[in-house]
């Protein structure tokens, strides 16, 4: 696992710059935290990382939005509101991720395992910010499930230095 502190809004920049030089097509980032812990910013800093150009807003209600980025495309799922596992066949998720491009889902926590490999991400506000603090402070925790990773594991540790904490 590597922690993280982003100390501001240029950190989580720079790290979801980071991890978006390492993804290849086919992979799939799974974003997890309370609301307010920043996933919607990090999901628009990778974007525009991948070169995604328009405006990169939550798919809260729509559940899915997909970008044409001018490295890779990105399908952006939001399962916040989904009421049942089943809904989760029904968005394609899995036939996107194999027909290229990056999935990158926020709330991916909902549907526990059923998402596969991939990165995880967990972001939360430090217990014990200040009120200044909570805005921009997160704390981030990443892990990999399966293959996908395994081989970026070291390079991806080694990209994101400047953040990690012990």
């Amino acid at each position: 696992m590597i922690r993280l502190t982003a100390h501001s809004t240029d950190d989580t920049r720079g790290i979801a710059q980071a991890i978006a030089k390492l993804v290849r097509a086919g992979d799939m980032i799974v974003l997890i935290g309370e609301m307010g812990s920043g996933k919607t910013t990090f999901s628009q800093h990778f974007a525009h990382a991948l070169g995604v150009t328009e405006p990169v807003t939550s798919p809260t209600f729509n559940l899915l939005h997909n970008y044409s980025g001018s490295r890779l495309k990105l399908h952006h799922a939001d399962l916040y509101r989904l009421e049942r596992t089943g809904e989760l066949d029904d968005l394609g998720l899995t036939d996107l991720q194999e027909a290229g491009g990056v999935m990158l889902v926020e709330w991916g926590d909902v549907v526990g395992d059923a998402l596969g490999t991939g990165l995880v991400l967990k972001l939360a506000a430090p217990e014990n910010a200040d009120s200044e603090d909570s805005v921009t402070v997160r704390q981030i925790e990443i892990d990999w499930r399966g293959m996908q990773w395994e081989t970026r594991w070291d390079k991806l540790r080694t990209s994101l230095d400047a953040w990690t904490t012990s």
